[in-house]
């Protein structure tokens, strides 16, 4: 029953279906010419429209165009041009001869779509059927991006070829949207990165960025932006806007520009966008700013006329290369009034501001005489220096007659070129043929198509500098072609550049000033990153190169110097003789050996007295020996710490003090036992003559040798660079390898002071002219106070200093032995020869 009802209504439906009709004839093109095969064309021949209101009783009439558009007109001539070529050469398309039809847009996408629709139906179909319509094998359109958008994606899916002279927009290179667009200008793509590339070679980090509000100028300004930001360059603002704005979002705009910081303005406009923003730019005079535009108004002449010299002196920006197309003035200019075409007329009583005979009287304008020639015409139309766009027309024309020569192989003696042209059954075969077209033009220049249908990316960089004349000048100063490696794509002539204002030297646009070497970038919390401030780099660490966002820590032996910008070797400290330290130190320690050898040769004279035979003459001279040793040990503590030095200076000190304590240990008990002798019964003497002395030195000195030896081949000290105590310089010092040897030597040497003041204290009493019991005493007090004062000081003292006060404790208590020791001896017999008898000595016993 399901299947019943569906066979009737398709059934119903067949029959009710009228055949395929046109509700109305086709537009009629500005331009044609029959051929074999047909190219179509869509230009803005008129810039505007006017609109017309419907009455909503009638179909609405088209839209009126006005405003002719010279340059245009010159793009749809030399596309007519390259046909009229193409047809009289005999190695293109032999046999077939190219026709075409063009169409003007009025700078609108709902006519350019309507012309679009109109190639693809063609306006001579039947009005009974539209099986078969007369359809154009490709369309040469169209001048801007957003009405090229929607020609390409309305004919996409018949594979009915479109190739756009300026249409740049980058979306237009995707190939799942646009699958039959071709193009013989570069991807906005290629410009966009290359106008980065510009702004970062130039060091300009903070740039203000304006584009046309439409496909063209958006999405050219996303892919610089995205570029710029790769490249460290901050972008300011980003404003877009279109010719048919209200003045007010102009004038806003154009406030924007006037505050901002940013000294260069990055432009990617339309040249007819940019027209209305130079009008409101000049009525303000905001002159200074350095322009780098778009090809689209970089190279225009209309633009670069004498009313904005003061505002774009000095501008830059990449444009089409240069081109030359022979014979085209010629056929530009043999346009006469009797031209048929409507469009030919509006032409002429445009460019001489007369009317034709047949036209209706205009205003106050004169009827045209005849004579008018436009050989001397010089205008948009005729002047065929600036041919970068129509070049572009010349070479989609020339790529869609070699792709139907690949296909179509005739020659000029067939009689039947409709057999040949047999072979073109469908647009896709254009459209493959189209993929595989490289050929050369007149000039030498290379054309053919990516994967994407994109040309390769060429650019030259122009300068706008003022010509004697007082004319602009587009100077080329460079090129960009990104085919070329990285580095290499862009370049420079060596050509001067002239800036804004005249100016010959680059000018700086930055948000913060560059940050030198020695210091880094930190960042403004909320700010762009090109907004910052530059901090001195910390102790230790540096900077070697300008705009470093951080700073490198040196090596641990090196440090900053007060530039922050190199590391350098840390200075290494220790004492030296060269010190003031050091030599102060090595004065005392010379004045004790001095002091100690002139003791040494007194008591040598007077040996034979009783004085220095009472105290022992034997260990006197031993324990003055020690000293010498003591008071020179003390210089192994100074100078460039090495192996060697390390382990002699602790050991020598060790051992030398045991030596001169177990001297003065020894005078004390001759003392106590000298007097236990005199004692009735008493033989102590015999146990303690001048061999137990003698013996009694060795051993108390051989233990701490052991000891020594033990410390030495355990752990001995080594030297060592001490990076703890400062951070800007190396404390060279000796390692105690072990500081329990260390603290064992200086115990020891502790052990054998405490027992000798103990022994002289007791011994202190005793009566005897010449006891030196309390003498020994004294010296004992000063040894432990020194020694004891020593042990927090050499804790605590940092560097060189731990070493200063080891020697100190050294000296000072040798001093402290010597003086009190000796002294009082030499002072009587030097001073006090007469008591310097036995019978003094035996008077005081008694």
């Amino acid at each position: 029953m399901g299947f019943l009802h569906t066979w009737l209504l398709f059934t119903l439906v067949r029959a009710a279906d009228p055949p395929c009709k046109l509700w109305e004839t086709s537009d009629i093109p500005q331009l044609r010419k029959d051929g074999d095969v047909t190219i179509g064309g869509i230009f803005s021949f008129h810039n505007s429209w006017e609109e017309i209101m419907p009455t909503f009783t009638s179909k609405p009439e088209r839209p009126k165009c006005k405003s002719l558009s010279l340059r245009e007109f010159q793009n749809a001539q030399t596309m007519v041009f390259a046909i009229e070529e193409i047809n009289n050469r005999a190695d293109i398309l032999p046999g077939v001869s190219l026709g075409y039809k063009i169409y003007d847009s009025c700078g609108s996408i709902e006519m350019a779509l309507r012309a679009s629709l109109s190639l693809v139906n063609g306006e001579n179909a039947s009005l009974l059927s539209c099986q078969r319509p007369n359809t154009v094998q490709a369309i040469i359109a169209e001048t801007s991006s957003t009405p090229t958008i929607a020609i390409s994606s309305t004919v996409g899916p018949l594979h009915l070829p479109v190739i756009s002279h300026f249409a740049t927009c980058a979306c237009l290179s995707d190939r799942k949207k646009h699958p039959s667009f071709f193009r013989t200008i570069p991807s906005d793509y290629f410009q966009s990165r290359a106008l980065a590339k510009l702004i970062k070679y130039f060091g300009w980090t903070w740039v203000g960025a304006l584009c046309s509000d439409n496909d063209y100028g958006n999405n050219g300004m996303n892919t610089f932006i995205k570029a710029a930001t790769e490249l460290g360059v901050c972008v300011e603002f980003s404003e877009a806007f279109f010719r048919t704005d209200t003045r007010e979002e102009i004038l806003r705009i154009v406030d924007i520009v006037k505050k901002s910081s940013s000294k260069v303005i990055v432009a990617f406009v339309s040249y007819s966008d940019m027209e209305v923003l130079l009008g409101e730019i000049a009525q303000q005079n905001i002159t200074g700013l350095q322009w780098i535009g778009s090809e689209s108004w970089i190279s225009d002449m209309n633009i670069a006329t004498s009313k904005w010299q003061h505002i774009l002196r000095g501008s830059m920006g990449f444009a089409i290369p240069k081109a030359e197309i022979r014979g085209l003035r010629e056929f530009l200019t043999k346009l006469n009034q009797s031209s048929r075409p409507d469009l030919y007329k509006e032409f002429w009583e445009t460019v001489f501001h007369c009317k034709l005979p047949s036209q209706q009287t205009v205003g106050s304008r004169s009827m045209c005489t005849g004579n008018e020639s436009l050989d001397n015409v010089q205008n948009q139309y005729t002047d065929v220096t600036e041919l970068q766009i129509a070049n572009n027309v010349y070479k989609a024309v020339y790529a869609v007659a070699h792709a139907l020569n690949i296909i179509i192989s005739c020659s000029k003696l067939d009689t039947n070129p409709c057999k040949c042209l047999e072979k073109v059954n469908n647009t896709w075969q254009v459209l493959n043929a189209l993929r595989d077209v490289s050929f050369y033009t007149k000039t030498g220049e290379n054309v053919f198509f990516d994967k994407n249908g994109d040309p390769a990316a060429r650019y030259d960089l122009l300068n706008w500098q003022q010509g004697e004349d007082g004319t602009t000048e587009f100077v080329k100063v460079g090129f960009y072609d990104a085919s070329l490696k990285q580095g290499f794509q862009l370049s420079f002539n060596n050509i001067s550049i002239v800036w804004a204002k005249n100016q010959h030297q680059v000018p700086v646009s930055v948000c913060s000033e560059s940050c030198p070497m020695g210091t880094r970038k930190a960042a403004n919390k909320g700010r762009h990153v090109c907004c910052y401030d530059c901090i001195q780099c910390a102790d230790g660490q540096i900077s070697n190169e300008t705009d470093s966002v951080m700073c490198l820590k040196c090596p641990a032996e090196f440090w900053s110097n007060k530039w922050r910008d190199a590391c350098v070797p840390k200075l290494v400290e220790f004492l030296s003789f060269e010190d003031v330290m050091g030599i102060i130190l090595v004065v005392f320690s010379l004045l004790g050996v001095s002091f100690t050898l002139g003791i040494a040769v007194v008591f040598f004279v007077h040996k034979d007295t009783p004085l220095v035979k009472a105290n022992n003459s034997e260990l006197s001279f031993l324990l003055l020996f020690s000293l010498t040793l003591c008071f020179l040990c003390s210089l192994t503590f100074i100078g460039r710490p090495t192996e060697w030095s390390c382990m002699l200076r602790h050991t020598a000190f060790g051992i030398t003090f045991v030596i001169c304590i177990s001297c003065v240990l020894g005078k004390t008990i001759v003392v106590l036992m000298a007097f236990r002798a005199t004692l009735p019964g008493s033989n102590v003497m015999r146990w303690f003559g001048p061999l137990q002395q003698r013996l009694s030195v060795i051993t108390f000195t051989l233990l701490q040798i052991v000891i020594c030896v033990l410390w030495l081949t355990i752990s001995p000290p080594f030297p060592y660079m001490n990076m703890n105590y400062y951070q800007e310089k190396i404390i060279l010092e000796c390692n105690l390898g072990s500081d329990f040897g260390f603290w064992a030597v200086l115990g020891y040497i502790g052990l054998l002071a405490v027992l000798c003041f103990i022994l002289a204290f007791l011994a202190r009493k005793l009566p005897d002219n010449f006891n030196e019991a309390k003498f020994i005493t004294f010296s004992m007090i000063i040894f432990c106070a020194v020694w004891l004062t020593f042990i927090p000081a050499y804790v605590s003292s940092p560097g060189k200093f731990t070493v200063a006060v080891e020697i100190f404790a050294i000296l000072a208590s040798s001093f402290g032995l010597l003086f009190c020791i000796f002294a009082p001896k030499c002072y009587i017999i030097l001073l006090k020869p007469e008591q310097n008898t036995k019978k003094h000595m035996m008077i005081n016993h008694k």
